[in-house]
């Protein structure tokens, strides 16, 4: 497994962390348009001027807790198929990503484009840019090919058009868990409903032990590489 080829400021100083603390409090608590420099800076018991040793602007501060929120996302996904390589069953690996990505604020405020949260960074070239690249509809998109190699989902069908269906299956699941006003769910838990719709979807999973580890370290490669693109979006 691969580690980050950038360091960040919050791994070598303390000051970083709790200003990257303080800005996400704020973030949450205010939004976006809702707090300064100035505020991100007492909040963490620093002078002004440590902030733009780290951030040169704000909005610079604001997309590193964009990107961060994608590499934490990353990394708990890395860590889960490195342990246990059944996670990458199509069945398994979509609600859990999809859990682990609305589970975090600013990743499920982006999904909902939260512009009341967000502000500019809802329509921010560099948080669309990591939405785009990283994002839930992304990652099944890229692992959708690596599935259908190894006999976790039927070839019988246009890859094209099951992306399609997928990527809509997966955007509504999401939109029912990170909405403003969701709608009444099912009997089961949309998690639970997704793992099901996903296998009726893909069809059975018919992998052996052999091509399950090849799909995850498929998978973790990808990741890998998703991780080095949101950090080169941040630093």
């Amino acid at each position: 497994m691969s580690t980050p080829s950038v360091d960040l400021p919050e791994q070598h100083s303390t000051k970083a962390a709790r200003l990257l603390a303080a800005a996400s409090d704020l973030l949450l608590g205010r939004g976006a348009r809702g707090f300064t420099v100035a505020d991100v800076a007492h909040r963490a018991h620093v002078g002004k001027g440590t902030v733009y040793l780290y951030w040169p602007t704000k909005e610079d501060l604001l997309i590193g807790l964009v990107g961060r929120g994608f590499l934490g996302l990353l990394e708990d996904l890395i860590r889960r198929l490195g342990e246990d390589p059944d996670l990458a069953r199509p069945s398994r690996f979509c609600p859990t990503m999809l859990d682990a990505a609305t589970s975090q604020p600013l990743l499920a405020a982006l999904q909902r484009h939260d512009e009341n949260l967000l502000g500019i960074l809802a329509d921010h070239p560099r948080s669309v840019a990591l939405h785009d690249a990283l994002g839930p509809s992304a990652v099944i998109g890229a692992v959708l090919p690596v599935w259908r190699t190894h006999g976790l989902a039927r070839t019988d069908w246009d890859t094209a058009d099951q992306a399609f269906a997928l990527h809509g299956l997966v955007t509504g699941i999401a939109m029912s868990l990170v909405g403003p006003a969701p709608a009444p769910g099912p009997a089961g838990s949309p998690l639970t409903v997704l793992s099901a719709a996903v296998t009726a979807l893909l069809g059975p999973e018919q992998a052996d032990e052999a091509q399950l580890r090849s799909t995850a370290t498929e998978i973790i490669a990808f990741l890998n590489r998703g991780r080095e693109t949101a950090l080169g979006l941040i630093t």
